[in-house]
Order: C-alpha cells, then structure tokens, then sequence
C-alpha cells in the first residue's frame, strides 16, 4: 500500500540565521503536521525563540523558504487570525481590561468566538475588568491565550506555554490544548523545557541542537526506536554476567550495590531476554523494564553531536 502523503500546515526549510559572525540556525529544516502537537525542545540559547520569531516574521533570515498555511512571514496578517503566536511576555495592552484587550483585537481579526467565551474557556470571567497589569504572571498568560483563540486559529504557536501557571493552571491549559486538537483540529507548536508537559500532550517532537533540527517524527516511534533498558536482579550474579559479557545485543550499563545490573538492549525485547537467561539456566530473580522517556531521548542527543 502506498504511503499517504502528510499534510504540512507549517514547512521551513533550509533556514539560515546568524547575529553577525554567530550562527544561529545552520540549514534548520522543521515540519509541522496538521492536526498534530508538536513539541519544540533544545538546550538554553539553542535558538527556539529565534525559530519562532523567524517563523513569525518578527525576524528576518539570512535565507530558506517558510511557509504557514501557503503564507510567508511577511504576509502573515493576511491570515486574519488564523495563525497566531503567544510568547513568553504577554503582549497586550497593560493599561486596558482584560474584556477590553479582547474586545479591541475582535476588531482587528474575524472573530469567531466573543470575548465572553473566550474568558471562559480560559476561567477568566472574574477578571474581565481588571486591567492586565494588576493580573498574575500566570493569568496574564491566560488572558494571552483568551486572546488568541477569538479568530479560532488553525495554528497555534506557544513560547513557554506553562510559564507562571501553579499546578492547576497548567492542567487546564494541557486540557484545552488537547480539546483545541481533538474537537477543532487545531494544530500547535509549543516551545518549552518542561519535557514531561511535552510528553503528555504532543504527538510530535522535534529536537534543536547545535542549529539544526536533529529529530523531527511522532513521539511514539522515537520512543519506540529508543534502546530499551532492563534492571535484572539474579541469584547467579556470575553466570549472568557471562552470558551478557558474551551477547552483541546486550551491554552491561551499571551494577548497584543492591544486585541490580542495569542492561542496554538493542534489537531485543525484555522477553527475549528472560527467555534466553531461562535457557542457560540463569535464574531470573527480577527483570524491571524502564521504559525510555522524552527526557532520556533528549539528553542522548543533546550530549552527541548533530550531523
């Protein structure tokens, strides 16, 4: 059966960005799915907000093409609201109400939704007419994402979306980010450090090192493709030893003061490996799986270089 064809509602390619003699991004390419959540993680000062400023046409580049929903940078306002960007910084007016900020860009976008319900998806009602520099960091940010969804955007783009939210407000916005995506199809990029918001929510990851986009694929086949680690626990330490030191598919990572010897396994199953201690006559005290996380899949990359 032939492969389908992705659809990609953001495509950079070849992008090229330097700050005098410092190159930034070095021929970056980066795709966003649509219908998809794609998470934007790199290393402090690897150039995620730079990306999004490119994307964004808040930055030029040295040279490549981008493309959101068959607009460039430059001719992004003529998306009226259908692409839209949140940064880090809340970029509203500090001296108006928050109903009055709303107000004010429903004028400016083609407003699908009233500033009413947007306060609501975001549990802002009780703050609409407080005037945004008397908000918290964190319902600042609410508002800015209130303020983004008037236009019922097909592209949301989220500079550190969890930033100044407590632990509550970062549950209501991984929910609306996931009802925005199941029940409008509303596709996100989201930039941030904190990696296990990412991998509870996004279908995607891509991973910034050194310049360039060194992974970019669905969460769960590079998780899957990740070389799975075991704990093993025997009452014959040596035989077990043997058997590993002897097997290409089975690398001793660390042995605890507790018995356990950490193992990397490479094409291999955990199974596999029980079956084949049973078979030599190894007995099998316990064999834990540790599943490879976004976190783990990060620091091995980020610790190699990226070609």
């Amino acid at each position: 059966m032939q492969k389908k064809n992705k659809e990609l509602i953001l495509s950079a390619k070849g992008l090229n960005k330097s700050y005098g003699f410092f190159e930034v991004l070095k021929d970056l390419d980066l795709e966003v799915e649509k219908g998809s959540i794609l998470g934007l993680v790199g290393l402090n000062g690897s150039g995620k907000t730079t990306i999004l400023n490119c994307l964004l046409g808040l930055q030029s580049i040295n040279s490549g093409v981008i493309s959101l929903l068959n607009f460039v940078p430059q001719n992004l306002h003529q998306s009226k609201g259908k692409i839209v960007g949140i940064f880090d910084s809340p970029s509203l007016h500090p001296n108006l109400t928050v109903r009055q900020n709303l107000e004010h860009a429903s004028l400016l976008a083609e407003a699908t939704r009233t500033p009413q319900q947007v306060e609501k998806l975001l549990g802002i009602e009780k703050f609409a007419k407080f005037k945004l520099r008397k908000l918290s960091l964190g319902n600042k940010r609410r508002a800015s994402i209130a303020h983004a969804l008037l236009g019922n955007p097909d592209l949301i783009i989220l500079d550190e979306p969890f930033n100044g939210l407590d632990a509550g407000g970062v549950d209501d916005v991984l929910a609306l980010i996931k009802q925005l995506n199941e029940t409008d199809g509303t596709s996100f990029l989201l930039s941030s450090h904190q990696l296990p918001y990412l991998e509870n929510i996004c279908s995607h990851i891509a991973i910034l090192h050194q310049g360039k986009i060194c992974l970019n694929d669905r969460i769960d086949n590079l998780l899957s493709s990740a070389s799975s680690t075991v704990k093993l626990r025997s009452a014959s330490p040596s035989s077990a030893a043997n058997l590993i030191d002897s097997h290409p598919k089975i690398k001793t990572l660390e042995i605890d003061t507790q018995g356990y010897t950490t193992l990397s396994l490479t094409d291999m199953s955990s199974a596999e490996l029980n079956r084949l201690l049973v078979k030599n006559e190894v007995p099998v005290d316990e064999l834990i799986v540790q599943r490879p996380s976004l976190k783990d899949l990060f620091q091995k990359i980020t610790n190699e270089r990226c070609e």
